[in-house]
Protein backbone atom coordinates (compact mmCIF):
# COMPACT_ATOMS: atom_id res chain seq x y z
CA UNK A 1 0.00 0.00 0.00
CA UNK A 2 1.24 3.50 -0.65
CA UNK A 3 2.66 5.48 1.93
CA UNK A 4 -0.54 7.74 3.54
CA UNK A 5 0.80 11.25 1.60
CA UNK A 6 -0.06 9.24 -1.68
CA UNK A 7 -3.28 8.40 -0.87
CA UNK A 8 -4.45 11.57 -0.42
CA UNK A 9 -7.03 13.26 -3.33
CA UNK A 10 -6.90 16.61 -2.28
CA UNK A 11 -4.28 19.00 -1.69
CA UNK A 12 -4.62 22.12 0.31
CA UNK A 13 -3.92 25.04 -0.81
CA UNK A 14 -3.92 28.16 1.10
CA UNK A 15 -6.33 26.98 3.78
CA UNK A 16 -8.81 25.28 1.35
CA UNK A 17 -8.58 21.91 -0.13
CA UNK A 18 -9.18 21.22 -3.73
CA UNK A 19 -9.37 18.34 -6.08
CA UNK A 20 -6.22 17.23 -7.87
CA UNK A 21 -7.00 17.71 -11.51
CA UNK A 22 -3.92 16.25 -13.53
CA UNK A 23 -0.79 13.76 -12.91
CA UNK A 24 1.28 16.41 -14.56
CA UNK A 25 -0.04 19.17 -11.59
CA UNK A 26 1.66 17.09 -9.07
CA UNK A 27 3.13 13.83 -10.34
CA UNK A 28 5.10 12.81 -7.43
CA UNK A 29 1.51 12.20 -5.93
CA UNK A 30 0.79 9.37 -9.04
CA UNK A 31 4.08 8.00 -9.28
CA UNK A 32 4.36 5.61 -6.57
CA UNK A 33 0.83 3.40 -7.70
CA UNK A 34 1.85 4.03 -11.39
CA UNK A 35 5.44 2.26 -11.26
CA UNK A 36 5.91 -0.13 -8.31
CA UNK A 37 8.86 0.83 -5.97
CA UNK A 38 12.19 -1.19 -7.87
CA UNK A 39 12.92 -4.39 -5.35
CA UNK A 40 17.13 -3.61 -4.61
CA UNK A 41 18.91 -5.78 -1.47
CA UNK A 42 21.95 -4.02 0.02
CA UNK A 43 25.39 -5.96 2.34
CA UNK A 44 26.35 -4.31 5.14
CA UNK A 45 29.94 -6.10 5.03
CA UNK A 46 32.59 -5.19 8.27
CA UNK A 47 36.05 -6.02 8.36
CA UNK A 48 38.29 -5.00 11.05
CA UNK A 49 35.81 -2.01 12.30
CA UNK A 50 35.48 -0.78 8.20
CA UNK A 51 32.38 -1.08 6.01
CA UNK A 52 32.81 -1.59 2.55
CA UNK A 53 31.16 0.94 -0.28
CA UNK A 54 31.16 0.86 -3.86
CA UNK A 55 30.75 3.82 -6.27
CA UNK A 56 28.57 3.97 -9.13
CA UNK A 57 29.44 4.11 -12.34
CA UNK A 58 29.61 7.45 -14.21
CA UNK A 59 26.60 7.44 -16.42
CA UNK A 60 24.22 5.50 -14.66
CA UNK A 61 21.56 6.47 -12.14
CA UNK A 62 23.58 9.03 -9.52
CA UNK A 63 26.55 7.93 -11.19
CA UNK A 64 30.11 8.91 -9.59
CA UNK A 65 28.30 8.26 -5.44
CA UNK A 66 29.11 5.88 -3.20
CA UNK A 67 27.03 3.28 -1.81
CA UNK A 68 26.13 0.05 -0.16
CA UNK A 69 26.92 -2.86 -2.47
CA UNK A 70 23.95 -5.30 -3.88
CA UNK A 71 21.17 -4.77 -6.22
CA UNK A 72 17.96 -5.35 -8.13
CA UNK A 73 16.32 -8.38 -7.23
CA UNK A 74 15.31 -10.53 -10.09
CA UNK A 75 12.26 -12.73 -10.97
CA UNK A 76 12.19 -16.05 -8.48
CA UNK A 77 15.06 -14.80 -6.37
CA UNK A 78 14.66 -14.33 -2.86
CA UNK A 79 16.19 -11.08 -1.07
CA UNK A 80 19.00 -12.67 0.28
CA UNK A 81 19.68 -14.23 -2.44
CA UNK A 82 20.05 -11.82 -4.78
CA UNK A 83 22.78 -9.71 -2.44
CA UNK A 84 24.64 -13.03 -2.29
CA UNK A 85 24.43 -13.03 -6.29
CA UNK A 86 24.81 -8.94 -6.81
CA UNK A 87 28.45 -9.55 -4.18
CA UNK A 88 29.60 -12.41 -6.09
CA UNK A 89 29.32 -10.56 -9.53
CA UNK A 90 30.14 -7.23 -8.30
CA UNK A 91 32.85 -7.73 -6.08
CA UNK A 92 33.72 -11.39 -6.49
CA UNK A 93 33.78 -12.11 -3.09
CA UNK A 94 31.21 -15.34 -1.04
CA UNK A 95 29.70 -13.41 1.70
CA UNK A 96 26.82 -15.26 4.73
CA UNK A 97 23.86 -12.72 4.60
CA UNK A 98 22.76 -12.01 7.94
CA UNK A 99 19.54 -9.70 9.45
CA UNK A 100 17.80 -7.68 7.59
CA UNK A 101 19.13 -4.11 8.99
CA UNK A 102 15.99 -2.02 7.85
CA UNK A 103 14.32 -1.40 4.93
CA UNK A 104 14.03 2.03 2.86
CA UNK A 105 11.65 3.32 0.46
CA UNK A 106 13.01 6.21 -1.07
CA UNK A 107 10.73 8.44 -4.47
CA UNK A 108 13.54 9.31 -7.01
CA UNK A 109 11.47 11.88 -9.84
CA UNK A 110 12.20 9.33 -12.59
CA UNK A 111 11.55 5.68 -10.46
CA UNK A 112 10.83 4.23 -6.91
CA UNK A 113 13.04 1.99 -4.88
CA UNK A 114 12.94 -0.23 -1.87
CA UNK A 115 15.98 -0.80 -0.42
CA UNK A 116 16.42 -4.22 1.63
CA UNK A 117 19.91 -3.66 4.18
CA UNK A 118 21.14 -6.97 5.44
CA UNK A 119 24.28 -7.32 7.77
CA UNK A 120 26.31 -9.69 6.04
CA UNK A 121 29.58 -11.29 7.00
CA UNK A 122 32.76 -11.67 4.42
CA UNK A 123 33.85 -15.32 3.68
CA UNK A 124 35.64 -15.74 1.01
CA UNK A 125 37.33 -13.73 -1.65
CA UNK A 126 39.03 -9.90 -1.49
CA UNK A 127 36.74 -7.56 -2.89
CA UNK A 128 37.61 -6.02 -6.56
CA UNK A 129 35.44 -3.49 -8.25
CA UNK A 130 34.32 -5.80 -10.85
CA UNK A 131 30.66 -4.31 -11.84
CA UNK A 132 31.44 -0.91 -10.13
CA UNK A 133 33.67 1.96 -10.79
CA UNK A 134 35.86 2.19 -7.29
CA UNK A 135 35.44 0.54 -3.74
CA UNK A 136 37.27 1.18 -0.38
CA UNK A 137 36.43 0.46 3.52
CA UNK A 138 35.41 3.39 5.35
CA UNK A 139 35.70 3.92 9.34
CA UNK A 140 32.69 5.41 10.74
CA UNK A 141 34.07 9.14 11.03
CA UNK A 142 34.26 9.12 7.15
CA UNK A 143 30.67 8.60 6.59
CA UNK A 144 30.22 12.49 6.31
CA UNK A 145 33.11 12.62 4.18
CA UNK A 146 31.20 10.11 1.27
CA UNK A 147 28.46 11.78 -1.24
CA UNK A 148 25.89 8.88 -0.68
CA UNK A 149 22.49 8.81 -2.65
CA UNK A 150 19.58 10.46 -0.49
CA UNK A 151 17.82 7.20 0.16
CA UNK A 152 21.32 5.91 2.30
CA UNK A 153 20.28 8.94 4.80
CA UNK A 154 18.57 7.15 7.39
CA UNK A 155 21.25 4.27 6.79
CA UNK A 156 23.53 6.27 7.31
CA UNK A 157 22.61 8.07 10.66
CA UNK A 158 22.16 4.58 12.24
CA UNK A 159 25.54 3.26 11.17
CA UNK A 160 26.80 6.37 13.29
CA UNK A 161 24.87 6.17 16.16
CA UNK A 162 25.48 2.49 16.65
CA UNK A 163 29.32 1.87 17.37
CA UNK A 164 28.87 -2.08 18.15
CA UNK A 165 28.42 -2.39 14.34
CA UNK A 166 31.70 -1.61 13.52
CA UNK A 167 33.08 -4.50 15.61
CA UNK A 168 33.90 -7.35 13.59
CA UNK A 169 33.28 -11.07 15.18
CA UNK A 170 36.24 -13.51 15.20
Amino acid sequence: MPPKFLRRSRVRTAGRCRKIRSRTEYPQLFHYSMNPPIEVSAGLVFRDGQLLITQRRAGSHLGGLWEFPGGKREAGETLEQCLARELREELGIQVRVGVRFDTVTHTYPEKSVRLEFFLCRLIAGEPQPLGCAGLRWIRPEDLDAVAFPPADARIIERLKSTPTLWQTPA
